[in-house]
């Protein structure tokens, strides 16, 4: 009973809710990043460079097994070289969102430094200084 007293304790914290509204969140974030790289960004990119699907670019390893009537056996075996491409695209974007995001919350967050407070100088200190600037001049 102690135990689970404990956990429940430990998952009633405030750092640990945010912990998992945080990675349900970059979960979501992911996805549309994902959608944004192959759906919006990709084919553009695949346009200019001469009509490719970045997806298709694989490079084979092993070709297919057939049997005797043309039907596939076991599957080709490739190294997926556009999708690799494509994960490397929506890596680039998640961490350029992440970067942006956490150096506008540091904006937000930084405090201004307090004004330097202008020292009060006594008339007998300012009377003192105007005697010793007299005594340098002489």
């Amino acid at each position: 009973m102690k135990l689970l007293k404990e956990f429940k304790e430990f998952a009633a914290r405030g750092n640990v809710m945010d912990l998992a509204i945080g990675i349900i969140i970059g979960g979501a974030f992911g996805k549309i990043v994902s959608s944004l790289v192959a759906d919006i960004v990709m084919p553009p990119i695949g346009l200019l460079v001469g009509g490719i699907n970045f997806t298709d670019i694989k490079l084979p390893l092993k070709g297919p097994v057939m049997d005797p009537s043309g039907n596939v056996v076991k599957e080709a075996v490739t190294m997926n070289i556009g999708n690799f491409i494509q994960t490397a695209f929506d890596f680039l974007i998640i961490a350029l969102a992440i970067f942006l995001m956490v150096k506008a919350l540091n904006k937000l967050s930084r405090k201004p430094k307090p004004e330097a407070p202008v020292p009060v100088v006594s008339q007998e200190a300012e009377l003192l200084s105007e005697i010793r600037d007299l005594l340098k001049n002489r």
